[in-house]
């Protein structure tokens, strides 16, 4: 197994390289192998502000470029991952959050849209279902939504409240479950 270092990446030089293969708004599928790869001093904090050596990114553009070659492994490491250069990159929680949600229909005719920091949009369904965590010390609840290829977005607190607006209770086995509606499933919020 490869030792990690860290390996200084020229950010200009990787998003000119990534522009001209016209990266579709999807991780393709490179391979790789997460064992054999450097680290970069790439960081995305919990607010899903990117930092490149301890400096905030401030372009946009360039973040969503980057989004688009962010692997997750099932070990929960982070990646980005190019034919030419892959290295492991710091997730604070999780690399997209949740800033906008909107709610279309009702009941179970609902479908709610979420858009991402990065301006990713995704319908929460059974391929980007909600789920919520909730924190062992003091019961704070973490929603989250799936937004691709086992990517994830935390819902901000004010998203959070739209859905509990929107929220209504159903009798599930026994107890009742307080949740939403979307693309015809209902999401568990929480119980009561």
């Amino acid at each position: 197994m490869a030792t990690q270092q860290s390996n200084p990446v020229d950010l200009e030089k990787l998003i000119e390289k990534l522009a001209e293969d016209a990266i579709p708004d999807a991780a393709p599928q490179w391979d790789f192998d997460p064992d054999e790869c450097g680290v970069f001093d790439i960081s995305i904090s919990r607010d899903g502000a990117w930092h490149h050596q301890g400096g905030i990114i401030e372009r946009k553009r360039m973040c969503k470029l980057f989004s688009t070659i962010l692997r997750k492994t099932d070990d929960g490491r982070y990646f980005l991952v190019t034919p030419t250069e892959q290295g492991e990159i710091s997730v604070e929680n999780v690399p997209f959050v949740a800033v906008e949600v909107i709610p279309a229909g009702d009941g179970r005719e609902q479908k709610l849209t979420f858009r991402t920091n990065l301006d990713h949009m995704v319908v929460a369904d059974a391929d980007h279902p909600i789920r919520v965590t909730e924190n062992p010390t003091n019961g704070e609840p973490s929603p989250y939504v799936l937004i691709r290829d086992n990517l994830e977005a935390l819902i901000l607190r004010p998203q959070f409240y739209q859905l509990v607006e929107l929220a209504e209770e159903i009798e599930t086995d026994g107890h009742t479950v307080f949740g939403v509606w979307s693309a015809g499933i209902f999401f568990e919020l929480g119980t009561l």
